[in-house]
């Protein structure tokens, strides 16, 4: 299957359900964790504009350890008690961060970082991991980009089953 990169049309929850179906025929028929996060991390990271970093943290159990993203080598291992990462995976809520360097305990993995948006990846109550977005830009993520990206996380969750 070859895949070329498509500009997104019309308002943003529009743009955000095409991204989805072009993620759903991504994930059609593959099952492996790795290889629907690497693709859905470039599909993003390629489609959403002023991102600096897309990516996936898994729970191994104890902590969250890096998986496969674009941009800058990431932090590998976060506790659950750190960060907006740790904030999304330790309370199971989608963290919304207008400006990081006010967050308390943010880690700064790319100081260029200045909004992010993490989304828990949950089957069955159970915690998988997180989607993380960062942005250089202030504020660059609301309620449209988080509804979208939940939908995109959920999709996600579903091509594992």
């Amino acid at each position: 299957m070859t895949f070329a990169a498509s500009v997104l049309t019309g308002s943003k929850p529009e743009q955000y359900a095409q991204l989805l179906a072009q993620a759903r025929a991504l994930f059609a028929g593959e099952r492996d964790r790795i290889a629907n996060a690497a693709n859905l991390s470039a599909l993003v990271y390629h489609a959403l504009p002023q991102l600096n970093w897309v990516g996936f943290y898994f729970y191994d159990g104890r902590e969250l350890v890096v998986g496969p993203f674009q941009g800058l080598p990431a932090c590998v291992r976060i506790p659950l008690d750190k960060g907006v990462c740790g904030a999304a995976a330790s309370t199971r809520q989608t963290q919304r961060v207008a400006d990081v360097h006010a967050f308390p305990g943010h880690i700064a993995c790319d100081v260029a970082s200045r909004s992010e948006v993490v989304v828990p990846l949950l089957r069955d109550g159970g915690l998988l991991g997180v989607l993380d977005l960062d942005s250089p830009i202030p504020d660059r993520f609301d309620a449209d980009d988080q509804r979208g990206l939940e939908a995109l996380a959920q999709a996600f969750v579903e091509s594992l089953a």
